[in-house]
């Protein structure tokens, strides 16, 4: 790969296949008949980029975006300009918008009072039926009466254990999305996130939710991924050591070759994301080869075993994280899960697009 000029050659890059996304998108429309898509870019796009992501999808026909919290959607808004509904499923309190026609959230009773005293028309209500986390429950929705002045775009749940097909709980929640939803006759309704798709026709609706699966996070764990991987991290090769059997490296000395070795230090570190507990477990992909992370991973810089690779030099790149090595895989080596792998994604990599 070519050195990226940012700080001179030393700065990471991150190189987002927008084509991969929009695909992921497309084959998830087709998955989901009763329906369209939304495309669900918080926190900035999973860490890729809010509004270039957004835009993409947007150029594909893709007219519903879902963003976590106020400030996303206003930004998003001016990335998109008009058009495309864009819901905050935080919520926000009537007119705090500042215009920019953006779609709040109904999460609780007091959300919804403050949005009835607005006159507010268009939101989408959120309901609750297992996560126990944000929505009105059975009992509230019940008294919360008529709410067709609302003129409710949509009623939504969340599902807590989607990727689990086999748990209890999906059952339950679709029964009693449709229970409760059928209190609200005429209002569409919208149900499946990323893993939820892959359920079956009882999770279908009139509006699906993905996040995680359109950046190429495995929507089936347990099973070969469905989805095309989106990005590339890549790091360049600071400098080249050669270290004697016997002596240490990094933080705390927790590493000791065991053979003369060649030990690379790389441009990247917990500031930007690569979490800390990947610390003598990460590996990289080096020249064609696995390589094994050494040492702990500190805050600027992290140490690669590339002694079974002597053709890489100061000046290349490793990658961290591809398609040889994908964010849920690097998950699993730090005992967590895809979706913090990219969302710590940090801002000092360089982003590059590929367009679709």
């Amino acid at each position: 790969m070519a050195i990226d000029p940012v700080e001179g050659g030393r700065a990471g890059e991150l190189l987002i296949d927008l084509g991969a996304l929009v695909a992921n998108w497309h084959d998830l429309c087709e998955r989901h008949q009763s329906g369209p898509v939304a495309g669900v870019v918080k926190a900035d796009g999973y860490g890729l980029g809010a509004a270039a992501v957004a835009k993409a999808l947007a150029s594909a026909s893709c007219w519903n975006f879902f963003v976590a919290q106020l400030s996303e959607g206003i930004a998003l808004r001016r990335a998109l300009s008009q058009g495309p509904m864009i819901a905050v499923l935080g919520g926000f309190p009537p007119g705090a918008d500042g215009g920019a026609g953006l779609t709040p959230v109904i999460n609780t009773p007091q959300d919804l009072a403050a949005h009835r005293a607005a006159g507010t028309r268009g939101a989408i209500l959120h309901i609750d039926t297992g996560m126990e986390r944000l929505g009105l429950d059975a009992r509230e929705l019940g008294e919360a009466g008529d709410l067709s002045a609302l003129g409710l775009r949509h009623v939504m749940t969340h599902l807590a254990c989607a990727d689990e097909p086999d748990h209890p709980l999906n059952a339950v929640q679709a029964r009693r999305f449709n229970e409760m939803a059928a209190m609200l006759p005429g209002v569409p309704r919208s149900f499946a996130n990323s893993s939820g798709l892959f359920l079956g026709e009882a999770f279908e609706s009139d509006l699906a939710r993905p996040g995680a699966a359109l950046y190429g996070l495995n929507p089936t764990p347990g099973h070969p991924n469905p989805m095309r991987c989106v990005l590339r991290l890549s790091v360049p090769v600071l400098q080249i050591r050669q270290v004697r059997a016997g002596a240490t490296v990094g933080y705390g000395a927790t590493w000791m070759a065991k053979r003369d070795s060649r030990i690379a230090t790389i441009a990247a570190g917990y500031a930007d994301g690569y979490l800390r507990a990947l610390s003598g477990r990460g590996l990289a992909v080096a020249a064609g080869r696995t390589v094994q992370l050494v040492g702990r991973v500190s805050m600027d810089l992290i140490t690669l075993d590339v002694t079974d690779v002597p053709d890489l030099a100061v000046g290349d790149r490793v990658e961290l994280i591809g398609p040889e090595q994908t964010p849920d895989a690097v998950a699993a080596l730090a005992g967590t899960i895809g979706y913090e792998v990219l969302t710590a994604l940090g801002a000092r990599y360089a982003r590059r697009y590929i367009t679709a």
